[in-house]
């Protein structure tokens, strides 16, 4: 309850500093606040369900209300990860394209790069939760997670019927891939480009706009890599359960302290 408040209040602060403050009308505060909006509806998707579990003393939920679950889970996580890259590209151009910004990174660019995020989030989600609910389960009906976790249901299919969707796995984790190449690559020219700035106060600047950004991907990023990818050999419920709230629970908490941490404009206009 304490870390979905403060999901709910850090994430609610920079929506509502974002929307009324007409000087953070940029493109950069623009994807920070579909990222704080998809930040919320990751951890609403599993949090209440699991508190309410747990008030009314319960381990239930519905064949449909996890398929839904896992529908609402796959969509905002990998829609917040598709976001991320284009927020990784707007700062590459900003720093290293800095006079082809206004051209490269208009109104009209930014709204169709947030929606190619939320449209890929959301096909992915549509062919995810297709491929997982289309298999029939043959090994019990109880989920060893405090959500549906896709990973958890195939461990209860026919072992010989789960090749669609482990085929849609492949290709959303090429994609993932893909997107993180991206970024790396973005960010070696981001840091090669700034390490050529002479002032210090430009530096610092550039750097300070970027940190947090590196420091939410490779926080998100590598506890889904480590969640899904991990060794049969290592792998238990409790470390199972440690690693989905890491990648499910944290983020939507943490996202909106660390960007505002280093950001004046963000913190001047909270204050105000």
């Amino acid at each position: 309850l304490g870390i979905y408040l403060a999901a709910l209040l850090g994430n609610g602060l920079i929506i509502t500093a974002i929307a009324c403050d007409h000087r953070l009308h940029t493109p950069m505060y623009f994807f920070l606040l579909n990222l704080s909006i998809l930040d919320l509806g990751t951890i609403s998707t599993s949090v209440p369900k699991s508190m309410a579990n747990s008030l009314r003393d319960t381990r239930a939920i519905s064949y449909s209300g996890c398929a839904v679950q896992v529908f609402f889970i796959v969509f905002f996580i990998l829609a917040e990860y598709f976001l991320l890259t284009v927020m990784a590209y707007d700062r590459f151009v900003a720093i290293c394209r800095p006079l082809h910004y206004g051209t490269l990174m208009g109104s009209r660019a930014c709204v169709k790069m947030a929606a190619a995020a939320w449209g890929t989030g959301f096909l992915n989600a549509v062919l995810h939760t297709a491929g997982t609910f289309s298999i029939p389960l043959c090994q019990g009906n109880a989920v060893e997670q405090f959500f549906c976790e896709i990973a958890q249901i195939l461990k209860l299919s026919c072992s010989d019927s789960y090749l669609r969707e482990t085929g849609v796995i492949v290709v959303s984790a090429c994609l993932v891939l893909g997107c993180f190449i991206f970024i790396v690559l973005s960010y070696v020219q981001i840091f090669t480009a700034v390490l050529r700035i002479p002032s210090e106060q430009g530096r610092h600047k550039a750097f300070s706009t970027c940190l947090p950004h590196m420091v939410v991907v490779s926080l998100f990023v590598s506890t889904i890599i480590f969640a899904h990818l991990k060794p049969p050999s290592i792998s238990s419920p409790a470390l199972d359960l440690v690693m989905a709230v890491l990648y499910s629970v944290v983020p939507p908490a943490v996202n909106p302290l660390i960007y505002s941490m280093r950001n004046k404009e963000l913190k001047d206009a909270l204050r105000k």
